[in-house]
């Protein structure tokens, strides 16, 4: 009888508190005991993804995974994510963080293996906003059970369960249970993604009390640290193996000498009885299907989508730049004493709540507004927006009563949105972009320079990023997304939309352990910095290099959209039903590349 991941938990939770009923001090210095599962503790062999419970999105992910990856510019500093770091290498420090007046416990720090330091919150705080940055830490609060101490983690970076690309998604959460007998710490995992897993991915670790190991702190690893690992490769290079390319794939089998069907994992391979029946050749389909080329998976929403919500959450970016989302696309706001900043104005639909969302971080007028390009749910709310605020330098005519803030665009978005006289436009003259540039244009405001560079035929022909120097904040557009497949619009081309990428990537830099360091404003969806970046880059590389693949072959619009080339990206990003499909995604990029 197999049990449901429910009654494991029962079982577990029965056992590790039943011992006690009180808190325990999980203070001081563990080391990492390693049994029958040690040849999944440091370098596991690609395509061995046995015991793994992913789905078809995860296979086909870990498939394409290439080892060269780790070596790229932006790879080299990335350390274990949360949902991994455990396992190695693995002598860790638990520490209390007391109040000093009321000796309460606030938290634990968890230092140590090759993750990033922890803070696990025992203060009842909340979990930040959906639109908060994710970290390689992510962000964990604790509660006890008994004696058992319970975290949950969410707020985790795109990341891995072994490290041959097994991977865990940015929406993945993860609970872990901490049990303390005498000497000996138990933790049992249980990692959470509906991307790219059928059920939760459970593991133990175990550790021993040690008066003699100290946690390894591991330093910095920065930008001085990066060195060409590859031998010349560009940056902006994306290693990767292309579906039917997978030679490592058939290594793996002849070598090990395990049947496909279970190298490839899934979540029946996890269950004991798995094995009696692949060695007695009776794998039940019903119960252990094969993945489906070609199957239909149900989009997985991000926690903000493209919607407009009508209710607008106020996020601290960094320095003087903050976040308003809610109202179409994502509003930059730059707040200082020479008055306010934006960068786009949303839909529209809900400035009276944008204007009163400003006016809480600063009573200043506005006196710029940066269009990033010419969607109406960039540029809804120019019209009242621009309205009440008063230039720099004067006034603005328009049909407007009175003075107001001055608007800039790339000339395309000027273009696009006005119309000869007599003739019907897209937007009111209110609306218009008072002044228009062909390839850049430099502000500066609030004692901050502020560049803005027009990157040409990416999502559309006036696309803009805009960069604040000193809050060491850019803000994208819709040249970078966490919501969708990138839209490509009038004058847009899926390789500009790549080059606009690696140009954020050029502009951006990590402070440490490729994270923090130049935040990441996108068009639409949550905080982001370099590392969110590099990951949206590399899909839409691979995807670029995949339909060219097609093209190549000769294979026609119908053949490459039958072969499903984004499918394991189609849950996070993909969508068959709205303005931008996955099927209008695939059509423009083969369209763009193929010149028909």
């Amino acid at each position: 009888m197999s049990l449901t991941t429910g009654q494991r938990l029962g079982v577990l939770i029965f056992v590790t508190s039943s011992c006690g009923f009180a808190q325990i001090d999980l203070g001081g210095e563990w080391a990492a005991t390693f049994q029958e599962d040690l040849q999944h503790r440091g370098g596991v062999r690609l395509g061995d993804y046995t015991g793994l419970p992913l789905n078809e999105s995860g296979w086909r992910k870990a498939q394409s995974w290439d080892e060269s990856a780790r070596s790229t510019f932006e790879r080299q500093c990335i350390p274990h994510v949360v949902t991994y770091a455990m396992r190695g290498p693995a002598n860790i420090r638990f520490s209390k963080i007391v109040d000093p007046v009321s000796g309460e416990l606030q938290a634990f720090s968890l230092l140590g293996s090759y993750g990033r330091p922890r803070t696990i919150w025992m203060d009842g705080r909340e979990h930040p906003s959906d639109l908060a940055p994710h970290t390689w830490a992510g962000f964990s609060t604790g509660h006890w059970e008994r004696n058992m101490l319970v975290v949950e983690t969410t707020h985790i970076k795109t990341g891995w369960l072994l490290r041959n690309g097994a991977p865990t998604s940015d929406l993945a959460t993860m609970t872990e249970y901490y049990t303390r007998y005498g000497n000996y710490l138990m933790l049992a995992s249980f990692v959470n993604d509906p991307v790219y897993l059928d059920e939760p991915f459970i593991r133990t670790s175990n550790f021993v009390l040690s008066l003699t190991t100290n946690a390894d702190a591991w330093g910095n690893c920065g930008p001085a640290q990066i060195i060409d690992e590859l031998g010349g490769r560009p940056k902006g290079w994306v290693p990767h193996y292309l579906p039917g390319q997978t030679p490592h794939i058939q290594e793996f089998l002849d070598k090990s000498g395990v049947p496909a069907e279970g190298a490839r994992g899934g979540a029946a391979t996890t269950y004991p009885e798995y094995m009696v029946k692949l060695e007695k050749n009776d794998l039940d389909n019903r119960i252990f299907p094969p993945p489906v080329p070609g199957k239909n998976f149900p989009r997985v929403l991000s926690p903000q989508t493209s919607e407009s919500t009508g209710e607008i959450q106020v996020l601290p970016v960094q320095g003087n730049v903050y976040l308003l989302a809610g109202a179409g696309a994502n509003i930059a706001v730059q707040v200082g004493e020479d008055g306010v900043l934006l960068i786009d104005a949303g839909d529209g639909k809900a400035t009276d709540k944008v204007i009163a969302a400003i006016r809480k971080l600063s009573n200043k007028p506005i006196r710029f507004i940066v269009d990033t390009n010419a969607n109406p749910d960039h540029m809804g709310g120019n019209e009242r927006l621009a309205a009440i605020g008063k230039a720099a330098g004067g006034g603005r005519a328009s049909d407007s009563a009175g003075p107001g803030a001055m608007v800039f665009a790339h000339e395309s978005v000027l273009a696009a949105v006005s119309a000869p006289s007599g003739q019907k436009a897209l937007l009111p003259v209110g609306a218009w972009p008072t002044e228009s540039y062909p390839d850049w244009k430099e502000l500066s405001l609030n004692n901050e320079a502020i560049q803005v560079f027009h990157v040409p035929a990416a999502h559309s022909d006036g696309d803009s990023l805009v960069f604040f120097r000193r809050s060491d904040v850019i803000a994208t557009g819709d040249i970078f997304v966490t919501t969708s497949y990138p839209v490509i619009g009038k004058g847009g081309s899926i390789n500009g939309v790549i080059d606009g990428l690696n140009r954020i990537i050029e502009i951006t830099i990590p402070k440490d352990w490729q994270e923090g360091g130049t935040m990441v404003i996108p068009g639409h969806g949550r905080i982001c910095d370099e590392a969110d970046v590099v990951e949206y880059r590399d899909m839409v590389t691979i995807l670029r290099d995949r339909i060219q693949d097609s093209i190549k072959k000769g294979m026609t619009l119908d053949q490459v959209k039958a072969a499903r080339p984004t499918l394991e990206y189609d849950s996070r990003y993909g969508s068959d039903t709205g303005d931008w499909t996955t099927s209008m995604f695939i059509e423009a990029v083969y369209r763009n590349l193929s010149g028909k």
